[in-house]
């Protein structure tokens, strides 16, 4: 398939809402014991969360994306860094809502020799309460919504006028939600952790755990698994499996985020199911292979070179 012909003339626009953070990376030999101390080999400071690097991402493949959500006061150094870095990387930056006197959300990230992430993050908790701009807003010239399950408090009834106007939702599940939580239902692409997803389901397996949450909810429902691929249900209800790319990881923070957002850019542009989830996969793994958080996020001809190398490689396997 060329993705080039199948996009539509005019870039989707993805509405992204989220809660950018101040990224402090370093990398080390070894995660540090509890009372011990470690020297980092590497320093850098990005910026970061799940919505701002889906954006990124979906800006390098191609699409647009508008981020929407809370950030500290206007004054923060870290804020107008956050802000300047966005709007560099081409991510519309009008639906940003500085809160007076408030924290922008910061992180200290450990990144070990095999690619692998470990965070600590301060959020401050007034910035739950955020009052988004008016519907009509957001959603003028928006093609989709691409959310993170923390910020459920201050989207849902956004989210649910989207899909009254048949805007597809994307939310990223990357902690455990209630069985009760309305974005369950408002959504129509729910994309899970494997461990957020067992959590939710109360079920220690990531299938039967997809099954339980389909009871509750119309929406497409997938959970991620790193190297392992993606496990989902199709119409059918039948679980399916995409397999992951083989690739030599040296960083994954950021991953994710850019799965999510390649994922949503590919269901705007009307890719089947499966190729769309293989093209958020392929966009992971490029992203896998350096570092740099969302900054490492692949361009479109990297991810689409990759998959054709792929069905050429496997030849058998279904078309995506």
């Amino acid at each position: 398939m060329d993705f080039h012909t199948a996009a539509p003339k005019i870039a989707p626009r993805i509405l992204c809402i989220g809660m950018p953070v101040r990224d402090l990376t370093f990398r080390v030999t070894g995660v540090p014991a509890r009372g011990s101390k470690e020297n980092a080999t590497h320093f850098g400071e990005i910026c970061g969360g799940n919505a701002l690097n889906a954006a990124i991402a979906i800006v390098r493949l191609g699409g647009r994306a508008a981020i929407c959500g809370p950030m500290g006061d206007s004054r923060e150094t870290a804020s107008r860094y956050i802000f300047d870095r966005m709007a560099h990387e081409g991510v519309e930056t009008a639906h940003i809502v500085h809160m007076p006197n408030v924290v922008t959300p910061i992180s200290a990230i450990m990144i070990d020799p095999t690619g692998e992430r470990t965070i600590v993050t301060f959020r401050d908790p007034e910035l739950w309460k955020v009052q988004l701009p008016d519907a009509d807003e957001l959603l003028n010239d928006c093609h989709a919504i691409l959310t993170e399950s923390r910020c459920a408090e201050f989207c849902t009834d956004l989210c649910a006028e989207a899909r009254r106007r048949g805007i597809p939702v994307i939310v990223d599940a990357d902690r455990a939600m209630s069985l009760r939580e309305g974005l369950l239902t408002v959504s129509s692409h729910l994309v899970f952790s494997s461990e957020p997803l067992q959590e939710t389901a109360g079920v220690a397996d990531d299938g039967e755990a997809l099954k339980k949450v389909a009871r509750l909810t119309p929406a497409f429902l997938a959970g991620t698994r790193g190297p392992r691929g993606t496990i989902w249900l199709d119409e059918q209800g039948k679980l399916q499996e995409t397999p992951a790319f083989p690739v030599h990881t040296v960083d994954t923070l950021g991953a994710g985020d850019v799965f999510h957002g390649a994922f949503a850019l590919a269901i705007t542009e009307r890719q089947e199911l499966r190729e769309a989830l293989r093209f958020g996969s392929a966009a992971a793994a490029l992203k896998c292979t350096r570092f740099g958080g969302a900054f490492a996020a692949p361009q479109r001809a990297e991810v689409e070179t990759l998959l054709r190398q792929d069905r050429v490689s496997h030849p058998a396997r279904p078309p995506g």
